[in-house]
């Protein structure tokens, strides 16, 4: 009797631990099969660019990746196929590869927010693309009914929700967020100091150093030409001195 209230008890033990793994299984299914970006825009249906986007970039592979080793969890702009019509042809084509891994970080918030926790959103909000300077942000407003997202270029409404199970948020959007840091205005450039040409010599006219020079090579020709003072007086002295001697003679 004792034996089979010992089994008993045994069975049910195992029968308890593995309905509890079981249960836990269910509760917590793995990121990668509940929270596959790529699965979430393609059952979309309209985010066929932002896909080749992330894939191109490599962006899609670390957005995965920090799901599976993330606390806080990730939002996510999917700008609409129609949105990336409407940008200026060439505007993508026209970015470096380096640039356009940022625009698509720039559409990521390093955290979840579901649409109410989107009013604790503290202004500026930063964004995977952003840097210890503080760029790359976006800034955030929302009503009961409405969010709105900026990045000082352009502004768009939050559309729906195509996937807010944490960790990971998916909003549409009708707009691309083009950062500020790649489409905003440039500063204007210094404009170049003008320096003024240096004039040639007048044309006929000798400068100071040829004054000088043609003053010295003159000098002998004006001495012989013109004598001294005190030497016209002693040739006119011994011009009297000569006529002296023939009167006496």
């Amino acid at each position: 009797m004792a034996s089979s209230t010992h089994l008993f008890l045994l069975a049910a033990t195992f029968s308890a631990i593995i309905g509890i793994a079981a249960a836990a299984t269910a509760a917590a299914p793995s990121a990668a099969g509940l929270n596959n970006l790529t699965d979430i825009l393609t059952k979309g249906g309209q985010y066929n660019t932002f896909i080749r986007l992330l894939k191109s970039t490599q962006v899609g592979q670390q957005i995965q990746s920090q799901l599976n080793n993330s606390f806080n969890g990730l939002t996510i702009f999917a700008p609409t196929d129609n949105a990336f019509n409407n940008l200026k042809a060439g505007t993508l084509n026209g970015l470096s590869a380096q640039d356009q891994v940022n625009l698509v970080l720039s559409h990521v918030l390093p955290r979840f927010y579901s649409l109410s926790t989107f009013q604790t959103a503290s202004n500026p909000v930063s964004t995977q693309a952003s840097g210890p300077g503080g760029v790359y942000t976006v800034n955030v407003s929302s009503t009961t009914n409405q969010v709105n997202v900026t990045t000082g270029v352009v502004e768009t409404q939050v559309n729906n929700a195509l996937d807010t199970n944490f960790p990971l948020a998916v909003y549409s959007v009708d707009k691309v967020l083009l950062p500020t840091e790649l489409f905003g205005p440039k500063p204007p450039e210094a404009a170049p100091v003008a320096v003024a040409p240096s004039k040639p010599p007048a044309k006929g006219r000798p400068t100071k150093g040829d004054t000088a020079a043609q003053s010295v090579a003159e000098a002998p020709a004006d001495a012989a030409s013109h004598p001294s003072s005190a030497g016209r007086l002693m040739a006119g002295a011994a011009v009297v001195g000569f006529l002296g001697i023939v009167s006496i003679l």
